[in-house]
């Protein structure tokens, strides 16, 4: 084994420390460690191009164009070899050697197994895998290949060898000529290299092609520890027992059969990823041997130069002043009007993908995945970080895990819909209501009311029954169960996905300061504990001043939202006596059908009416607190939004589920608002249809507004785009970037209105599934389409955003959690005090039949909706009738000693209620807490490979380093110490 002692003694002697005439020969192979193997084998392929590495930066600005391929294991000799260059083959070839045999001698060990793909690192996959990989043939093509997409796509410079990371939009008619000339001059300071060109469709239109050349892409990489691939992954564990073998060869059966299934990508039409099988480090020039580099082209992503660009913009000065920089407020005072990476080519080919292969990987994605077509098949989740980001693609893998998961809710609501549906002929309350005949009800409202039969609310009876049958208590527990199985198994999936994507490394620490708290506090400086380094501060008492009036802001608006509330409870209450004299019978029949409807839909405008304000006043409230970092913005941004809209869009279901018919007072003695208007009562049939009606309206209105404006109105928009241009201009070549411009860009919060409608329609799923368990199925529908509608739309719709880096979904995982959290209490309630299931309970074992005894073949709620229905005297009203009505309550009869006053068995329901509430909660949040116990945030398998990564890094990273030396040692003939640690 390798110890670091031995390492670092090596190391000194390499300096020249203490090194005798007998420790020193000319050459011989290194004995590599036994742990290292064979990732050791990538250091000896790539031991010649050490030296070339090092010389990347003294190549001149026309190299660093050109696509350049590092070769660094040739396995053609060249015509002239010296004497030196042949010892160092020699060694080479010696050390290739001794390595294989090595790997054979360990292969045949019974304490290791590598695991790499499956695979045992034997002889010759050893050599094979070197020499196929670095064959200069093949280096070479795909770097001509690369070029040649870049070049037919229009993204590059007019002398065709630079490649346009960015570009900038003005028009020539503004008069902030010398804010964008400083601007651009300190681009070019910096490193950056522009190119202008004027639009082809719109001559008042000028583009500014931005490229950055190879020498600053190092510089700032460096400074923002871009983390780059080294070395190849491989991995030795221990060998598992015989019963585990058995596991696993069931796990590849499972896998065999899901490679067969329709769902499952061809991933024989993606490109390999390579970055994701290698070993990555943050990015240095002084160790740039350390690193794979085949091509300086191809070398940092796309995204990767994207992001060093914008960093660039965002951070340069166009005028004099502290404040004055970024091109963001260069875009806001109108000196620039757009900033955005341009496409990677068009999404569409005349030629079929399936005989030509893709253009780009946008026309990639487009085929395999934003077509309506692959609805049914899972997302290239790799590909889609590599175009659009890791934030982007952490998205749109937690919406496809969300998706995922809705499938076994959907289908048990399902069945609790269908239990329902099946027994509503056999429910005895359904049964009794349909036949009360000679049972009447007391006037729903004052004037115009008559008195009603029961048995006309058969049908209410009846659709009530679907929602809230024996099926409703357990569907809730299954919901609070299935939402925390649901944020378990997604933290799971997200460490898989951070692992994969080599997110594990990166912190918060790592994000820059917005340039808006660096120019507010550049003067109030305090050394960073993490780095070291003086950064600006922003000083508490300033951050609990703003945090305080950010926090009136959020009340206020609050407030608001419960003030709309209450205007449509009154709408609800001066409509409700008009409807039932309507002149149409069906409306006059069905007035409190027609009231809630209508009260549904003029919720809904207010609720989309509000939303336009809520969003400029949390907009401005977030900028009022200069969050420190991107994320801190974000974040407290997308807080506010969440507390208005879900205030804003359950408010009035609240109202419905627990006040609606709660505070009526009763016949004779009803409680009135302002002492005008009478307050609205349940139907017959309970409260529970007027709360499955606002949910279902709210529900399914909002997801048909919510798709249109992300894909419907963006289609228009750049429909009559497209329109002007053909009209404008004939026959003319449109180039890419221009193209680029006349699509939409990316909504200005990012990803903040995707997480929050899907965050919004979560709760909608949970809080109050207990009283419409379709909602689950909904939302699969609804998410099926949102996916495919939001992947054609960041595709084909919206201009590339820029690529952003994120190790999760923010702050969107505590609201989920919180959600989760709510909605157990919420179901608890519903059942307990909206839905009839308490009542129904307590009568069917304390005051129904078999109370005291149960006979075979009897129904135990014989006789609950008579025994649910007080009487009242009809001439206590002065209505000129006699006799008795009825109304849902549990008083005593005018006949009694008490009339009119709360019965025992009220109380008994009351305290059934409570005792549910606190039985139901404790025993759901148990259980909640006891599975989130069970399953832990990271896989044990994923997080020992994690730490043994990081031991192999370092060990490499110290290896890489000796080896470099030698080498240098080499070149420069002094004398060399092969004693390996």
């Amino acid at each position: 084994m390798v110890h670091h002692s031995g390492s670092i003694q090596s190391f000194k002697q390499q300096k020249g420390m203490n090194i005798s005439k007998s420790e020193i020969t000319t050459e011989a192979s290194l004995k590599p460690s036994r742990r290292s193997l064979p990732c050791l084998a990538q250091s000896y392929a790539h031991s010649k191009s050490l030296s070339q590495s090092a010389s990347l930066f003294q190549s001149t600005e026309s190299e660093s164009q050109a696509p350049t391929s590092v070769t660094f294991l040739s396995a053609d000799k060249p015509e002239h070899v010296t004497s030196e260059e042949s010892r160092k083959d020699s060694t080479l070839k010696c050390s290739f050697a001794d390595l294989s045999e090595f790997c054979l001698a360990l292969g045949k060990d019974k304490d290791y197994m590598d695991e790499s793909e499956h695979a045992n690192y034997d002889r010759s996959r050893l050599l094979n895998d070197f020499v196929t990989k670095d064959k200069p043939e093949s280096k070479t093509k795909l770097s001509k290949n690369d070029m040649n997409y870049i070049a037919s796509s229009g993204l590059l410079f007019k002398d065709g060898k630079k490649r346009i990371d960015y570009i900038l939009v003005y028009r020539k008619t503004n008069i902030q000529y010398d804010k964008r000339n400083t601007f651009e001059k300190n681009l070019r300071a910096e490193g950056l290299m522009l190119e202008k060109e004027p639009a082809v469709a719109n001559p008042d239109i000028m583009f500014i092609k931005v490229h950055i050349p190879w020498d600053t892409l190092c510089k700032y990489a460096e400074r923002l520890n871009i983390r780059v691939p080294f070395r190849k992954k491989c991995y030795y564990t221990d060998q598992k027992n015989k019963s585990m073998s058995r596991v696993q060869k069931y796990f590849k059966r499972i896998k065999k059969w899901m490679s067969q299934n329709p769902m499952v990508l061809d991933k024989s039409a993606f490109p390999e990823l390579e970055e994701s099988d290698c070993y990555t480090g943050p990015f240095s020039r002084a160790r740039i041997h350390h690193f794979i580099i085949n091509n300086k082209d191809t070398f940092f992503s796309n995204a990767t130069r994207s992001r060093i660009v914008y960093h660039m913009l965002e951070r340069t000065k166009y005028e004099n002043g502290i404040s004055k920089v970024g091109i963001r407020k260069l875009i806001n005072n109108g000196s620039y009007i757009a900033a955005f990476p341009p496409h990677e080519g068009a999404y569409k080919s005349s030629l079929p993908i399936k005989t030509h292969g893709p253009q780009n990987n946008r026309h990639l994605l487009y085929e395999r995945w934003a077509r309506w077509g692959m609805w049914y098949k899972h997302q290239p989740l790799d590909l889609i970080r590599l175009y659009f980001g890791e934030k982007i693609g952490l998205y749109f893998a937690w919406l496809g895990w969300y998706t995922g998961m809705l499938i076994p809710a959907a289908v048990v609501g399902l069945c609790v819909f269908f239990y329902g549906l099946v027994t509503m002929n056999e429910s005895q309350v359904s049964q009794e209501i349909c036949k009360a005949t000679e049972v009447f009800m007391c006037p729903l409202c004052d004037k115009n009311c008559s008195l009603q039969r029961l048995n006309d609310s058969c049908i209410y009876a009846k659709v009530t029954y679907l929602f809230d049958n024996g099926g409703t208590v357990f569907f809730a527990i299954f919901m609070a169960i299935w939402a925390t199985v649901f944020l378990e198994f997604w933290k799971r999936r997200r460490s898989i996905l951070t692992y994969t994507w080599d997110l594990i490394e990166w912190e918060e620490e790592e994000e820059t300061l917005r340039p808006q708290f660096e120019a507010k506090y550049y003067r109030m400086e305090i050394i960073n504990p993490i780095t070291g380094k003086p950064e600006p501060h922003q000083p508490s008492s300033d951050k609990v001043t703003r945090l305080l009036v950010s926090v009136s802001g959020i009340f206020f608006m609050i407030s608001l939202v419960i003030t709309a509330v209450f205007a449509v409870v009154v709408y609800r209450l001066v409509v409700m006596e008009q409807f039932a004299s309507f002149k149409w019978n069906f409306i006059k029949q069905h007035w409190q059908f027609a009231t809630s409807g209508a009260a549904v839909c003029i919720n809904f405008i207010i609720i989309m009416l509000l939303n336009l304000a809520y969003e400029k006043i949390a907009y401005l409230l977030t900028n009022l607190e200069y969050p420190r970092t991107e994320s801190e913005w974000e974040n407290s941004f997308a807080l506010k939004m969440f507390l208005f809209q879900f205030v804003n869009l359950n408010s009035s279901i609240f109202y419905i589920a627990f006040f609606l018919g709660r505070f009526v007072g009763h016949p004779g003695k009803y409680n009135k608002l302002f002492e005008r208007w009478r307050l609205e009562e349940c139907h017959p049939s309970g409260c529970l249809i007027d709360l499955c009606l606002q949910m279902g309206v709210i529900m399914f209105l909002k997801q048909i507004w919510n798709n249109f404006m992300e894909l419907g109105y963006p289609l228009i928009q750049n429909w009559w785009s497209r329109h002007k241009i053909k009209r404008g201009i004939q026959d003319a070549s449109i180039p890419q970037w221009e193209n680029d411009w006349n699509l939409q860009p990316m909504n200005i919060h990012g990803l903040m209105d995707e997480y929050l409608e899907m965050v919004l329609q979560f709760g909608f799923t949970t809080i109050f599934v207990a009283a419409f368990p379709l909602a689950p199925l909904l939302a699969l529908l609804n998410n099926i389409i949102e996916i495919r509608l939001d992947a054609y739309k960041f595709v084909t719709q919206w201009r590339r955003p820029l690529p952003a880096r994120a190790t999760d979904i923010g702050i969107w995982l505590g609201i989920l959690e919180g959600i989760g959290i709510l909605a157990v209490i919420t179901n608890a309630f519903v059942i307990a005090i909206t839905s009839d299931y308490i009542p129904r309970f307590v009568y069917e074992y304390k005051y129904g039949p078999c109370a005291n005894h149960v006979k075979q073949n009897e129904n135990c709620l014989k006789g609950y909706v008579n025994n649910s229905l007080s009487f009242f005297d009809l001439s206590e009203l002065g209505i000129g009738k006699s006799g008795y009505c009825r109304y849902r309550d549990y008083r005593g009869p005018p006949w009694s000693s008490k009339p009119y006053e709360f019965t025992l068995q009220y109380w008994h329901i009351l305290a059934a209620r409570l005792a549910f509430i606190i039985v139901f909660e404790h025993l759901v949040f148990g259980i909640k807490s006891f599975i989130a116990y069970l399953i832990p945030d990271i896989p044990k398998g994923l997080r020992e490979r994690i730490r043994r990564e990081k031991y192999l890094v370092q060990e490499m990273m110290y290896e890489a380093e000796l080896e470099h030396l030698q080498q240098q040692r080499r070149k420069s003939g002094q004398p060399i110490h092969h004693e390996w640690p």
